[in-house]
């Protein structure tokens, strides 16, 4: 893969992208700092333990209470590296959740008493199995939110996602930053045209 892709700048255009949606449904930070560890011991050696950790989002109630947290911590990762030739794509994905969970998994639901879901994306567009799920609930939020269908909210979600990873949409022109409520009826009056 070239080196033009610019994995770091991929990532900050897909966490500002979800941090935009989670915020059209609940409260948001981004880059929340974790709150250290006082006497807590990691059983796991590739855990991430270091004072001023902070993950990519969290969310206020997006699983359902209002007062539960939700952390979030995006990667994006090259399927055409050597690191990450498995048999099957699938297998890149369930390894980096698992790696970000454990990292991070523990010291979330201990520390901060709160929820933690990695969201893994390819740098071709792919989506893992706990990033699908996340998408799949905001576009079922957004879609009651603004009165559209959810085939057409998720359509969107997920070309709008597509283009962040690849580079087409860029959180410097914030191209994303509008209501997204005209461009969900032109795609489902193409759908439905079709």
């Amino acid at each position: 893969m070239p080196k033009r892709w610019f994995p770091s700048i991929r990532h900050s255009e897909i966490r500002d992208y979800t941090a935009y949606l989670l915020s059209e449904i609940c409260n948001v930070s981004v880059e929340p700092h974790l709150q250290p560890i006082t006497g807590e011991v990691s059983t796991s050696a590739s855990a991430n333990y270091q004072d001023g950790a902070r993950l990519d989002v969290a969310a206020d109630g997006f699983w359902g209470s209002r007062f539960e947290r939700a952390f979030f911590d995006v990667m994006v990762f090259n399927p055409y590296a050597p690191s990450n030739r498995q048999p099957q794509l699938s297998v890149c994905y369930c390894s980096h959740e698992a790696s970000k969970k454990r990292a991070y998994e523990r010291w979330i639901l201990e520390v901060e008493h709160a929820s933690f879901t990695p969201l893994i994306f390819s740098a071709t567009g792919g989506l893992g199995r706990e990033a699908t799920v996340v998408y799949k609930c905001i576009a079922a939020q957004l879609s009651a939110k603004w009165g559209h269908s959810y085939s057409a909210t998720m359509a969107w979600i997920r070309t709008s996602s597509t283009m962040c990873i690849r580079g087409a949409l860029s959180t410097i022109g914030h191209a994303f930053n509008h209501s997204p409520v005209d461009l969900i009826t032109k795609v489902a009056q193409v759908s439905f045209s079709l």
